[in-house]
């Protein structure tokens, strides 16, 4: 009798390997924080009306004089402060790459504070410098007439205001375009006779132009998408740009008017991805290439102009950066509006008010520190993975997820809290509850707006790392998560750490996302200090806002102390004497 073979043993499911649960963790992350709620709102917005049309909702705000008008200020608004960021940026980035000032160091940091500085409360302090009570003008009868209104609820005033804001945005793109730029072209110019500003016009102006524009297209996408200058500035003054008009719709109908919003929102999106695409073509038809193996640019030495140069940007930098800070200071040390600065007149009762006498302020305090750390602390952690999967084991899905997660910090923050509505208002899937009117959907908005804040400076740090290493131990068996834990991570936490600051200077004040999510006992720092500007109670804003700048600079002390241990690019304002 033939024997029969035995049967074969049924296949075993292998298990995923270590790099795939990772790789799988971080996209639920980002599909349930970042991609869910921008669909959730694309279909909300491209939905029928109320009589069946398609596209309906959208087409009917097209249609709307209120969404025409709020549409024809936020590009008028935008694009004329974008012509101030470009001016003032590309100047001082000019004047810190190609020249040899001194304290190149400080120039780049007073140049950032504004934007280090929430939005809200760089508009609160230009309103107490600029207005008929500024403590800083009025003495020297440079202020507005009494009983005037601040110049500053006009379009110009939110132009200047977001023009300084952003400046930092194309300072950082065109020094960047800069440093990257080779030596042998200028000093081929120079041998030849040309001098630097010639060799500065006709050579490296025109290389630099692409980074000019990415620059210029930050700005511009910052600009539409600014909360915080135009509802302190626009709302008084009747200017509204989009991002207002959503607020105002929301504050004043609630939920039952998403559809409306969601639309608005994503006429928003499509200025933004307009702009960013327009830059993009410009910029592949003029790009020029040039070899990058030579050293980078040696700065031009001013010799006698050096002195004048340096009094001329000081200058310009105190008024645009300090000053306003100065008034904020000085405002909330005054008893009320309208009185002069003085020994005697000196008060520390708004901070008692604002910053301890108030349950709101408490809570705020502890909501922000609370959103702030958490987010800093769970965006670091996936950032790692994330960086590690994309730039050392360059996987193709890992660079995809790269992409995803700086896209909720590249768009409005209105539009990430419009789709964090429509997908938390209901209750959620298997859970059967609903997180709106709590803390957790401001967090959960968060975890998508920071997220890139964490994850660039761990993937610029991880790029310094030899690749061999990890194959090296993956060749002698360690698995991924052995890997992460003993090679990956010992290096980027520094740039964690780095990147966790960021996002808590940046959520501590944060009000373009939490405007629309709070509710009452939820509120935000930046919310608190919104509204008591929003009734009237300048000084007590002023004090608490000036509690925050402290905090903010304190944190930014930290985050300097950090970045002497991280790559130049990390810390912006460190990398400027390189």
């Amino acid at each position: 009798m033939p024997t029969r073979a035995p049967a074969a043993a049924p296949p075993r499911l292998r298990a995923p390997s270590g790099e795939t649960i990772l790789l799988v963790g971080v996209a639920v992350y980002l599909g349930v924080f970042t991609l869910w709620p921008l669909g959730r709102l694309l279909l909300e917005a491209l939905g029928p009306n109320a009589a069946g049309e398609p596209l309906g909702i959208l087409r009917d705000q097209w249609q709307s004089r209120s969404t025409s008008r709020a549409l024809w200020n936020t590009l008028e608004a935008g694009t004329l402060a974008t012509l101030v960021s470009v001016v003032l940026g590309a100047t001082m980035a000019f004047v810190v790459a190609l020249t040899d000032v001194r304290a190149k160091t400080a120039l780049t940091f007073a140049l950032l504070l504004p934007l280090l500085v929430p939005s809200q409360i760089t508009a609160l302090a230009w309103i107490e410098l600029i207005g008929p009570s500024s403590p800083i003008l009025r003495p020297l009868g440079l202020a507005s007439p009494p009983g005037t209104t601040n110049p500053l609820y006009s379009l110009g005033g939110i132009v200047l205001v977001m023009g300084v804001e952003h400046a930092a945005l194309v300072f950082l793109a065109v020094r960047a375009g800069l440093r990257a730029m080779p030596r042998d072209l200028v000093e081929a110019a120079r041998i030849s006779g040309a001098r630097p500003l010639v060799a500065t016009l006709r050579i490296v102006l025109p290389l630099s132009l692409p980074a000019l524009l990415a620059g210029a297209a930050l700005a511009f996408v910052s600009a539409i998408g600014n909360f915080g200058v135009p509802a302190l500035l626009g709302i008084p003054g009747r200017y509204t740009m989009l991002t207002t008009l959503i607020y105002q719709r929301l504050n004043g109908f609630g939920p039952s008017v998403l559809g409306e919003v969601a639309a608005i929102a994503l006429i928003l999106v499509l200025i933004a991805v307009a702009g960013l695409a327009l830059r993009a073509i410009v910029a592949a038809r003029m790009d020029a290439k040039v070899e990058r193996a030579s050293a980078m640019l040696r700065p031009f030495p001013l010799g006698r102009a050096r002195l004048p140069l340096e009094t001329g940007v000081w200058v310009v930098l105190v008024f645009v950066s300090f000053l306003p800070l100065c008034a904020l200071l000085a405002a909330s040390l005054t008893p009320a509006v309208g009185v002069r600065l003085s020994p005697e007149t000196l008060t520390l009762d708004h901070y008692r008010f604002a910053v301890l006498g108030q349950d709101m302020t408490r809570r705020a305090f502890a909501n922000s520190f609370l959103l702030a750390g958490a987010t800093a602390v769970v965006a670091g952690l996936v950032a790692v993975p994330l960086a590690y999967l994309a730039v050392m084991r360059r996987m193709r899905a890992a660079r995809v997820l790269d992409l995803v997660a700086d896209t909720p910090y590249a768009i409005p923050g209105t539009v990430l809290a419009i789709g964090a509505i429509l997908v938390f208002l209901p209750p959620l899937p298997i859970l059967g509850v609903s997180v709106y009117n709590s803390l957790w959907i401001i967090l959960f908005a968060y975890f998508a707006r920071f997220m890139t804040l964490a994850l660039r400076p761990v993937t610029a740090s991880l790029e310094t790392i030899e690749p061999a290493l990890d194959e090296a131990a993956r060749i002698a068996g360690a698995k991924a998560f052995r890997r992460l834990f003993a090679i990956v991570l010992p290096i980027a936490a520094p740039a964690a750490m780095a990147g966790g600051l960021l996002i808590f200077m940046t959520a501590f004040n944060e009000l373009t996302v939490s405007a629309l999510l709070w509710s009452s006992g939820t509120e935000t720092l930046g919310v608190v200090v919104f509204f008591l500007q929003y009734e009237g109670n300048s000084p007590a804003a002023a004090a608490l806002a000036t509690a925050t700048v402290v905090v903010t600079l304190l944190l930014a002390l930290v985050l300097d102390v950090v970045g002497r241990r991280l790559p130049g690019d990390v810390v912006p304002w460190r990398d400027a004497a390189g």
